[in-house]
């Protein structure tokens, strides 16, 4: 869940890195730091809190250089402070080292290393391996890269490391496992090393990324080396980025999440490019398609994510099991693979992740593949770790996304998943062809009226200035609303850090009604559908405890307008494509809300984008 960068070249490493940082900030804020290869000294440079807290350390001192290596941390061992940031350096100060992950065994590396002289500064697991390479090179008398690989027999965990040596000042080594680490090959000989591309796009397309158990070896004398852990070399596979570098700019916006609300329109469009036409009659995924057939005769689909992702897949479930009359089970990739669940050759299990790198959802996904079942991917990264480990699968085509609260992925996997189910239940025949027809004219028409939802950010911004001051909120939805009552209300948390939780609306009064007076605010999804009456029962439930209702709406809703203090009205559309429309109150009331209570929209405290450890 950190950022790594590093540079090796003939231009100075310092802008390079420091730049990739604030580009990589997202993964984790609570410390950066640098270190700097110059006419054999290395330097190293570490500051907790943000990168430009280490920007105007580092700055008062040397910053030459043409190799370098930089860390941004969202710590999992020892406090946020100087001394645990990375880079961690050896005793002799010959090496230095950068890591992402965790090193499970690094109690026991630690006592011994500790038992042969080797003093440790820091709290973290992270300084066991700059020790452990650095006593293996001078014991056995082999250069660091060697050192390194030998080491990483010894390592229980996951990692994404790059070392640096002042001995050895043209080369870097970098190694991976279940952290994700890509090489950029430059064009004028100099080399990038990043967790995902985005420190990379703006100096080269060429990238390498790595897999699993490999290790690179760059030598400004000999190029890229890939090697696995066994000592075997490989050719590097070298991919073209489709990234743009605009993407990775706020273009104009105050924060990337309200950026990424505003795209919405744009990336649902972009998610059923070429995948769906509403005139012809039909819907292609082609990255599923050969599986189509296997996944018609499951036995059930197993949707496995976290977070938002997770979120999802519950309406991916409400979706798939209404439209196309397939068992899906929706569960957290963290639990999954705890509870020896039972898995068969007959089960599809469905990985959704917006990074393609979350640690949880990866680990389960092998835990299917090893009973197997057929496993597919939904994310936005491509290369990312998913997309390789899995049979097929679908690109969101989002975009990135640099907000830590997810807006448009969440929308893109629902996207995807509206699309696999009107596929699914088209070819099984549970769907006629006039209703398909009309489905997939509603869902083309989506963009449009996401814009016309957008419209209403002025309103919403009013209604989040009466409850930035509430202390708790209650989100309330019923059918496939229900997992974007819970989407609301994590987003609140995560921004706002106001207590929030989301329940089928039904089940607030069995239990949550408790909590309901005059200070609280209940957020309500109460378009028309099959259970509009049931859901306005639910409202004068809540009136009648003096609660406060803000109530999202089908545009030209008399009645529910009556009861509640606010509505916010959506154009109206099928039921089964509510979620689509629903979701973007519920984000632009938790960013108004956060910015209002001067909250750091696009990096809440404690969280990274990216969860790439356990």
């Amino acid at each position: 869940m950190c950022g790594i960068v590093a540079y090796i070249g003939k231009k100075q490493a310092f802008p390079i890195v420091l730049k990739g940082l604030k580009r990589l900030e997202y993964r984790g804020y609570d410390s950066a730091g640098v270190a700097l290869l110059n006419n054999g000294s290395l330097n190293i440079y570490k500051r907790s809190g943000k990168v430009s807290n280490l920007e105007g350390f580092a700055l008062k001192s040397d910053v030459e250089g043409n190799a370098g290596i930089g860390h941004t941390r969202w710590a999992t061992h020892g406090a946020p402070n100087d001394v645990n940031a990375h880079p961690h350096f050896s005793n002799d100060g010959t090496l230095a080292l950068i890591h992402n992950g965790i090193i499970e065994n690094y109690d026991i590396l630690k006592k011994d290393l500790t038992s042969k002289g080797y003093t440790f500064k820091s709290e973290t697991d992270t300084e066991v391996l700059v020790h452990l390479i650095d006593d293996i090179r001078k014991n056995e008398n082999v250069w660091f890269g060697e050192a390194l690989r030998r080491a990483l027999h010894h390592v229980v965990g996951a990692y994404a490391i790059v070392v640096i040596s002042k001995d050895e000042p043209n080369k870097l080594v970098a190694a991976r496992k279940s952290s994700p680490l890509v090489v950029g090959i430059g064009n004028e000989g100099d080399f990038y090393l990043a967790s995902d591309a985005t420190p990379i796009v703006e100096y080269t397309k060429n990238v390498v990324y790595l897999e699993d158990e490999e290790i690179a070896v760059i030598d400004l004398a000999e190029g890229l080396r890939i090697y696995n852990i066994g000592d075997q070399e490989k050719t590097p596979y070298v991919q073209q980025l489709e990234l743009e570098l605009a993407a990775l700019e706020k273009g104009g916006y105050e924060h990337f999440m309200i950026k990424e609300i505003n795209e919405q329109p744009r990336s649902i469009q972009d998610c059923f490019r070429g995948r769906l036409n509403a005139t012809e009659g039909w819907v292609s995924l082609g990255g599923i398609r050969e599986y189509e057939q296997k996944m018609i005769n499951a036995n059930r689909m197993i949707i496995v994510a976290c977070g938002t992702s997770w979120h999802a897949g519950l309406v991916g479930e409400y979706l798939i099991e209404d439209l196309a009359r397939i068992n899906v089970e929706v569960e957290y990739a963290s639990e999954f693979r705890y509870r020896n669940p039972i898995i068969t050759e007959n089960d599809i299990v469905i990985a959704i992740s917006q990074s393609g790198e979350t640690a949880d959802t990866l680990a389960a996904l092998e835990l299917a593949k090893s009973k197997g079942a057929t496993i597919l991917g939904i994310c936005n990264v491509v290369g990312s770790s998913i997309s390789r480990i899995t049979d097929a699968g679908s690109y969101t085509h989002a975009g990135p996304e640099i907000g830590v609260a997810s807006t448009k992925a969440f929308t893109a996997q629902v996207t995807i998943l509206t699309l696999m189910a009107l596929s699914l239940g088209h070819k099984k025949g549970m769907i006629n062809d006039s209703k398909f027809h009309t489905l997939l004219a509603e869902l083309e028409a989506i963009p449009d009226k996401v814009k016309t939802v957008l419209e209403s950010n002025k309103a919403i911004e009013k209604i989040a200035e009466e409850y930035k001051n509430a202390s708790n909120a209650l989100y309330l939805g019923r059918g496939s609303s229900f997992p974007v009552a819970l989407e609301g209300a994590l987003k609140l948390k995560e921004i706002s850090y106001i207590h929030a939780e989301g329940y089928p609306a039904a089940e607030m009064k069995h239990g949550p009604i408790a909590l309901i007076d005059e200070n609280m605010p209940v957020f309500v999804i109460a378009t028309h559908g099959n259970s509009y009456e049931k859901v306005v029962s639910n409202i004068q439930e809540v009136k009648a405890r003096k609660g406060k209702i803000v109530a999202i709406v089908t545009q030209g809703d008399k009645h529910v307008k009556e009861l509640a203090d606010h509505i916010i009205e959506i154009p109206e559309t099928d039921e089964f494509l509510v979620p689509l429309l629903a979701t973007i109150p519920f984000q632009l009331l938790s960013y108004h809300i956060a910015v209002m209570r001067g909250c750091n929209v696009d990096q809440p405290r404690n969280l990274a984008k990216s969860v790439t450890v356990e």
